[in-house]
């Protein structure tokens, strides 16, 4: 894909910043405890951002059978409807926030910069917002609150404020892809690769006065329906090499974050164990009141693992259920509502075992 022009994105910019400064007019500096929600991420919490990027593609997930529980609104939402931040906006009693890049957002309650695709690395990924660029973005939003409310009312509100971040699948996914016959040193030197960036990204919002961080690690991307499809030979057996490399990944994140808040004054965090909830509901449908788990809801294939739509062109043959809440994936890669409120319950209020060391509810409840 291509990337935006840099005449049209320049124009976006400045009806963003228009919109922005209108929003935040007398709603910041007055109210000494408001929080707000800032989102960082790839496909799993990206509202709608990739429709609006102007690089010439038409994103799937903008017509049927994406957005079919929300009375077929299809909103940009790899989902049949609400994903994980919505519901995170609704139980903090706020506002869903909102996609940046859509004209005429209200950022009030925080805004939403997650991009599906998106990477920690930029290398082989253009025409989305990596980390990189949402941390940009983000930036923006900040110069610009500092700008109304005065920097020092600015870092106050930073540091109340919460940042729910999902990143690294992508990272994972494109390396074990690209590179079959990788070695384990190899995927150990990316992954620290993968792991020392981000890390370096919750450094620079915490230097704008971020405190509070509440993570999603990475999934079971083995047990994926389109990596299964992928590999026909494991005869719907998980790929032991996608596992393991998202368990490095998680098992190094959580040290890092250690660290992190031994090290950062007031650094507080909260991990979701995406690995195991979502594993879990794949693997055990009915335990959490679904019937399907190994089968996406949508697509085409042994395990409805692509093309859920008619893929980029909606030319291809797909079948799609008819009780989304029946299944724990609505595509080849990406979860119901249902699972997706049932994640954001554990994010919210999880026991230590499974969101921890505090859950988003506890991180809200800081001052």
């Amino acid at each position: 894909m291509a990337r935006p022009t840099s005449f049209l994105f320049c124009v976006m910019m400045m009806i963003f910043a228009t919109t922005l400064m209108n929003t935040i007019n007398g709603c910041y500096g007055a109210d000494h405890q408001h929080k707000l929600l800032f989102v960082i991420g790839d496909s799993l919490f990206d509202p709608g951002n990739n429709q609006y990027l102007m690089n010439g593609s038409t994103s799937p997930a903008t017509s049927y059978p994406y957005g079919m529980s929300m009375h077929n609104h299809s909103s940009g939402r790899l989902s049949d409807g609400l994903i994980v931040p919505d519901f995170i906006g609704l139980f903090a009693n706020k506002k869903v926030p909102p996609p940046f890049l859509k004209p005429g957002s209200n950022f009030s309650d925080g805004v939403n910069f997650a991009s599906a695709g998106a990477r920690v690395l930029e290398e082989h990924s253009t025409g989305v917002m990596n980390m990189k660029a949402q941390l940009s973005n983000f930036d923006k939003v900040a110069k610009l609150i500092a700008k109304k409310v005065g920097d020092e009312e600015a870092k106050k509100l930073f540091m109340r404020s919460v940042y729910l971040i999902s990143l690294g699948g992508n990272d994972y996914f494109g390396f074990n892809t690209d590179n079959p016959n990788a070695t384990q040193s190899q995927r150990i030197s990316y992954m620290r690769m993968v792991v020392a960036n981000l890390t370096n990204g919750f450094k620079e919002i915490y230097g704008k006065g971020g405190r509070k961080f509440a993570i999603q690690n990475v999934g079971p991307l083995g047990c994926y329906p389109m990596i299964k499809q992928m590999y026909p030979e494991l005869k719907g057996s998980c790929s032991s090499k996608f596992l393991s490399h998202a368990k490095l990944h998680n098992k190094a994140l959580s040290n890092a974050l250690k660290k992190l808040s031994n090290k950062l004054p007031g650094f507080k965090y909260s991990i979701l164990d995406y690995y195991y909830a979502l594993g879990d509901r794949i693997n055990n449908a009915t335990k959490y009141g679904f019937k399907v788990g190994k089968i996406a809801c949508c697509g085409n294939g042994d395990y409805n693992g692509n093309n859920c739509g008619g893929g980029h062109d909606g030319k291809e043959a797909f079948k799609v259920c008819s009780h989304p809440d029946e299944y724990v994936l609505f595509d080849g890669g990406h979860t119901t509502m249902r699972t997706n409120r049932q994640l954001a319950e554990l994010l919210w209020n999880g026991k230590p075992n499974i969101t921890g060391p505090y859950n988003l509810k506890q991180l809200f409840d800081l001052p």
